[in-house]
């Protein structure tokens, strides 16, 4: 079961990646990403590791981005590839058939291109320009989902697709008419002090019944 609410790990100033992500453990996120750049990948293993003991603590699940390795050293529940990253036919090769994939997508295309990979679930964004990303792919906006998610629909693909890039909290309850089944955050609750209440009110949009 892919969660609806997937909490991209961000390092700021003010806070680490293992106390980012602790915080939002503590205030009831379930789906981690562990999302790690500019660091050796021994920096990178020793973080998934303890960021998958905290996870298992929490009753969350861990996925890796980027690194098919680290995430099967870790013993992470998933992992996470990016357009410009190994090809998920590979990275399954090497993180075996247990291990869940997620994989980024800007373009109906892209959804195409990792449905037919094989992807257990898709990261469609970005919704809006975000600092967190570097390479930004093109911005898609309210109107891209939607007109991507008609495209969806109409060829039937049921892989569930996760709207991504600089998502506020103000945004869910219109993202979610476009039939994404769920949204993925790092700044909305990064940055946040009340994050317990942030988390509870993406869950009561992700969770409304549509009308």
């Amino acid at each position: 079961m892919i969660d609806k609410l997937h909490y991209i790990s961000q390092e700021t100033d003010n806070i680490s990646h293992l106390d980012a992500i602790e915080k939002t453990l503590i205030a009831g996120a379930k789906w981690i990403q562990l999302r790690v750049k500019n660091k050796p990948e021994e920096a990178i293993l020793e973080l998934a590791i303890k960021a998958n003991k905290l996870c298992r603590t929490y009753g969350a699940r861990l996925i890796v981005n980027d690194h098919p390795l680290i995430a099967l050293k870790a013993e992470a529940y998933g992992l996470h590839l990016g357009l410009t990253d190994m090809p998920i036919a590979e990275a399954r090769s090497i993180v075996g058939e247990q291990m869940i994939i997620g994989g980024t997508a800007n373009t109906f295309d892209h959804v195409k291109q990792r449905v037919a990979e094989g992807a257990d679930y898709i990261g469609l964004g970005p919704y809006r320009f975000t600092n967190t990303k570097q390479n930004l792919s093109p911005i898609i906006g309210l109107e891209g989902y939607e007109a991507i998610m008609e495209q969806v629909s109409i060829s039937g693909i049921t892989t569930p697709i996760i709207a991504i890039g600089g998502i506020e909290l103000a945004d869910i309850p219109l993202i979610i008419t476009t039939g994404v089944h769920g949204v993925a955050v790092s700044g909305a609750l990064t940055n946040q002090n009340d994050t317990a209440a942030i988390i509870n009110r993406i869950y009561e949009n992700l969770l409304a019944p549509s009308s």
